[in-house]
C-alpha cells in the first residue's frame, strides 16, 4: 500500500471546512494528559502513519473517497466558476466547503455525461451557449430565450400549481439540450445547503450544459432560478448564485428571468398597497398564484421599479423564507403523523430530471455504459441503478 502524504490529510480537512480542533472532535480524538485531541490529529498531519480504520473515519468525516488519501499529491481546488454571491456575515467555513464539494461532484458527473455523448457520437453542440452578451439588453435577451426554448407564457400561467408549471418549463429547457437538476446536498439531508449560500449553479458546456437548482427554495421560486441560470448559459458563463448579489451580471440575469415570467407590459401598471405590509403580502400572494410566479419575484420587481426600497425588499424576502420553512416543517410533521412514507427513488428521479435519466437508461440498456458509470452519473450505487428506471414505481 502506498505511503500517505500528510499534505493530503491537511487538504482533505481544510476542503471540508474544519479547523483542527473541530476535526479532532468529529474523528473521536480525546484529550489526555499526554496530548489533546487536536495535537493527536496534528501528529498525523505532520507525518505519523494513520491506520486504515482512521482513514475510513476521515473519508466519512471529510466526505472524500478513501482512495483520495493514497494520492501522491493533493488535488487542485475545485473550480466553482464565477462566484456571483454576496454572502451573509459570519458564514461558517463548512457551509462554503459544502458548496465546493457539491459543485465538484456535479461537474464530475457532467464530465462523464459529456464523454458518453462524445463516445457514442451523440455530441450535438447546444447552439444557444454563449450566444448573447449583456449589450443585447434585457428585453431582447428575454425574447430570444423564450423563442429558443419555445416558451408559451400563456400556457405556463394556465397550469395549476407551481411545481407543475416548473415541470413545463424544465421540459422546454431540456428539449434544447440542457440538463436541469435539483440538488441541495451531498446525498444526505445532514449536508443541506441553505439557499442564502447556494440557490443555483450554471455549468456552461457546448455539449452537456448543466443547470442546478436548490430545491430547498420554495417551489414557486424554481422557475425563476431556472431561467436565471439559463441566462448565464446564454452568456456562456459558469458560476454559482446565492440568494442575493450586488454584481451587475446577476442583476441582468434576474431582470431577464423576471421579464420572461412577468413582462413589463403586464406589470408596470399594477398598483400594490405598499403602505400596509400585511396587505402588501396578501396582494403579492394573490398575484403570485394567478401567474405561477413567486412572491419574491414580485417583490424584486417592485424594488427594481422603485416602488419599495432595498430594505423593504430584503425584509419581504426574509418573511417569505421563514413562511416557507414553517410550511415545510409543518408538512413534514403532518406526513409523520399520518405515517406517509415517500419513496426515495421517486424523489431522486424528480431531482435528476427526465433528460439525464433518459440518457443514462438508454445507454445502460444498450450496454454502452457500465452500472458503475451509470450509478456515478445518477448519484446512486451501481446495484441501485435499475431502481431509477422503474417507471411503474414512479407512476405509483
Amino acid at each position: 500500500m502506498p505511503a500517505i502524504n500528510p499534505d493530503i490529510l491537511i487538504w482533505a480537512r481544510e476542503s471540508a471546512g474544519f479547523a483542527v480542533e473541530e476535526a479532532a472532535r468529529k474523528l473521536g480524538f480525546k484529550d489526555t494528559k499526554q496530548a489533546t485531541g487536536a495535537e493527536k490529529l496534528l501528529a498525523f498531519e505532520r507525518g505519523e502513519v494513520p491506520s486504515r480504520a482512521l482513514l475510513v473515519k476521515m473519508s466519512k468525516c471529510y466526505r472524500q473517497p478513501l482512495l483520495t488519501f493514497y494520492l501522491a499529491a493533493a488535488p487542485r481546488k475545485g473550480n466553482r466558476g464565477n462566484d456571483y454571491r454576496t454572502l451573509p456575515d459570519g458564514l461558517p467555513l463548512t457551509e462554503n466547503a459544502l458548496v465546493d464539494l457539491l459543485i465538484r461532484d456535479l461537474k464530475a458527473r457532467q464530465s462523464v455525461v459529456r464523454t458518453i455523448l462524445v463516445e457514442e457520437d451523440e455530441a450535438e453542440p447546444v447552439g444557444f451557449i454563449g450566444s448573447i452578451t449583456r449589450q443585447h439588453g434585457v428585453r431582447q435577451v428575454a425574447e430570444l430565450i423564450s423563442s429558443t426554448i419555445r416558451f408559451d407564457l400563456g400556457a405556463f400561467r394556465r397550469i395549476q400549481g407551481f411545481e407543475k408549471a416548473f415541470a413545463y418549463l424544465r421540459n422546454k429547457v431540456e428539449a434544447q439540450g440542457a440538463f436541469v437538476l435539483l440538488a441541495s446536498n451531498l446525498g444526505t439531508h445532514h449536508t443541506d445547503i441553505d439557499t442564502r449560500i447556494f440557490r443555483g449553479f450554471a455549468a456552461s458546456d457546448p455539449i452537456a450544459p448543466f443547470i442546478v437548482i436548490n430545491p430547498l427554495d420554495s417551489k414557486a421560486a424554481w422557475s425563476f432560478t431556472l431561467l436565471h441560470e439559463l441566462a448565464h448559459l446564454f452568456l456562456g458563463e459558469s458560476g454559482v448564485s446565492g440568494n442575493y448579489s450586488e454584481q451587475e451580471v446577476e442583476k441582468f440575469c434576474n431582470d431577464v428571468a423576471s421579464e420572461i415570467l412577468l413582462p413589463a407590459d403586464d406589470f408596470n401598471n399594477v398598483v400594490f398597497n405598499t403602505a400596509d405590509s400585511e396587505v402588501l403580502i396578501q396582494e403579492l400572494g394573490s398575484f403570485s398564484k394567478r401567474f405561477n410566479i413567486s412572491r419574491k419575484l414580485l417583490a424584486y420587481r417592485l424594488y427594481r421599479r422603485g416602488t419599495i426600497d432595498q430594505n423593504c425588499w430584503m425584509e419581504l424576502n426574509e418573511h417569505f423564507k421563514q413562511e416557507w420553512q414553517k410550511f415545510r416543517a409543518a408538512q413534514k410533521e403532518q406526513n409523520q403523523e399520518k405515517e406517509i412514507k415517500i419513496n426515495p427513488n421517486v424523489v431522486r428521479r424528480h431531482r435528476l430530471g427526465t433528460a439525464l435519466l433518459s440518457l443514462v437508461q438508454r445507454m445502460s440498456e444498450s450496454g454502452m455504459i457500465t452500472p458503475t458509470r451509470a450509478g456515478f452519473v445518477l448519484g446512486v450505487k451501481a446495484l441501485k441503478v435499475h431502481n431509477m428506471f422503474d417507471t411503474s414505481a414512479a407512476a405509483a
